[in-house]
C-alpha cells in the first residue's frame, strides 16, 4: 500500500513517515515526528514536537499531539511523546509532551482507546489496553497500569497511580491512588466500592483468584488497624499468589495516599 497524503495537509520536511501512512485533509505535522506503518490520520490532526508513533494507530479529527504542555515550568526543553501500536485516539483528544521535571517523556503503550476530549497531560505514563471515556482528564505525572478503565468526565490529580484492571466510575474526582483490581464509585472525592468483578472475569481471573483478592481487599481497605499490621496480615493470606502480591506491593509503595473503601471516606 502506498503512502497517501491529502493535498491540503502540511507535512514538514523533518517528518518521517512509513510508506503506507495515511495523512488526511488539513492535517499539520511539524517537528521531529516519526510515524510507523499502518497509522492513519483522518483529518485536521495536529502533531508536533519530538513525537514517535508506532504501527496501526488511528487519529480522529482535531486530535492534538505533542504541542507545548500546560505547565508554567516548561521552558522549551526537547521532551517527547512516545505512542505505541494499535491505539485509537478520538476527536479533540490532547496529548502533551514531558517536561524536565518529570522525566522528559509522555508515553502511551499499545491497544488503548482514548475517547473524545480526553486529555493526557505532561509526563503521564500509560500502559496497554486502557480505556479513557469521553472528557476524562489526567493531570501531569499520572501513571495508569494495563487494562484500567477511566469513566467519562473524571479528573485524576497529578502524581497519582491507577492500578491495573481497576475501573474509575464516571465523573470521579480522584485525589489518591486507585489500587489494582478495584472499582471506584463515581462522584466527587469518591471511594472504593469493592473489586472490579466484571472486569476481572473478562480478564480471565478464576473464582479462586477473586476469592483471595476479596480477602486481601477486606484486610487492606475495610479494616481500621494500622497499615503495617494490615499489610502483614495480607502477606500471610497472599502466600505466593501473583495477583495478591501485586495488590499488596501497590499499597506498600503508596506515597500520596490510597483511595479507601467508600464508607471510610471522611
Amino acid at each position: 500500500m502506498s503512502r497517501i497524503i491529502h493535498p491540503t495537509a502540511i507535512v514538514a520536511d523533518s517528518v518521517e513517515l512509513a510508506d503506507d501512512v495515511e495523512i488526511g485533509a488539513y492535517c499539520v505535522l511539524e517537528g521531529n515526528v516519526k510515524i510507523a506503518s499502518g497509522t492513519r490520520l483522518m483529518s485536521h490532526v495536529s502533531i508536533a514536537g519530538n513525537t514517535t508513533i508506532g504501527h496501526d494507530n488511528r487519529f480522529f479529527p482535531y486530535s492534538s499531539v505533542s504541542h507545548e504542555p500546560q505547565d508554567l515550568k516548561f521552558h522549551g526543553e526537547p521532551s517527547q511523546v512516545v505512542i505505541g501500536d494499535r491505539n485509537t485516539i478520538r476527536e479533540h483528544a490532547t496529548i502533551h509532551p514531558g517536561t524536565e521535571g518529570g522525566g522528559m517523556m509522555t508515553r502511551i503503550g499499545n491497544d488503548n482507546l482514548l475517547m473524545a476530549y480526553t486529555h493526557i497531560a505532561h509526563d503521564c505514563l500509560l500502559g496497554n489496553q486502557i480505556v479513557m471515556a469521553n472528557a476524562a482528564t489526567l493531570a501531569g505525572h499520572v501513571s495508569i497500569d494495563d487494562g484500567a478503565i477511566i469513566g467519562g468526565m473524571s479528573a485524576i490529580h497529578q502524581f497519582l497511580r491507577i492500578g491495573r484492571y481497576s475501573m474509575v466510575g464516571g465523573m470521579s474526582g480522584v485525589v489518591k491512588d486507585i489500587p489494582p483490581y478495584c472499582l471506584t464509585a463515581g462522584g466527587y472525592r469518591s471511594g472504593l466500592a469493592g473489586l472490579n468483578l466484571v472486569g476481572l472475569k473478562r480478564r480471565g481471573f478464576t473464582s479462586k483468584d477473586v476469592r483471595l483478592l476479596k480477602e486481601i481487599y477486606r484486610v487492606l481497605f475495610q479494616n481500621s488497624d494500622p497499615i503495617e499490621q494490615r499489610l502483614a496480615e495480607a502477606d500471610v493470606l497472599a502466600e505466593d499468589d501473583g495477583h495478591a502480591l501485586h495488590l499488596i506491593q501497590f499499597v506498600r509503595d503508596a506515597t500520596r495516599g490510597l483511595t479507601m473503601h467508600r464508607r471510610d471516606q471522611s
